[in-house]
């Protein structure tokens, strides 16, 4: 009979937390929510929503990702998660062409850089350890 870890410890699927692509994108979504805050309500259900979405499926898709057995399902979803932060960062780059407000948008745009840089480090990473376990 197996017994249940005890209820301090995490949840195995959690593993993505030590992640640094994880940690990254998950300051990225905080960033584009305190962004998004400022524009105006009449965006609520396009860009706002939108640039929201695609923040968060970076992270999620890093979190179910590496609950995932084995690298190349793990690279499909960092695959995905590469997409969201392209998408996020053309969602900025809009953002400042139609002048919506932007005090905050050199931060976010930084963070989507630096989620961008570290994810696509992780992802060749894992495509190695794929390829070699093909």
């Amino acid at each position: 009979m197996t017994s249940n870890p005890p209820a301090s410890e995490p949840f195995p699927g959690k593993r993505y937390e030590r992640l640094k692509a994880w940690q990254a994108c998950h300051q990225l979504v905080l960033a584009t929510y305190s962004l998004t805050a400022k524009w105006p309500s009449d965006e609520r259900y396009g860009l706002t929503a939108q640039a929201r979405r695609a923040a968060f499926s970076a992270a999620a898709n890093i979190a179910e990702g590496a609950a995932k057995r084995g690298p190349k399902e793990f690279r499909r979803f960092l695959d995905i998660s590469i997409g969201s932060l392209a998408e996020l960062s053309y969602i900025f780059l809009l953002a400042e062409e139609l002048k919506l407000p932007s005090e905050l948008l050199p931060e976010a745009v930084a963070s989507c850089n630096q989620a961008g840089r570290i994810t696509w480090g992780l992802y060749r990473e894992i495509a190695k350890r794929a390829a070699s376990s093909s």
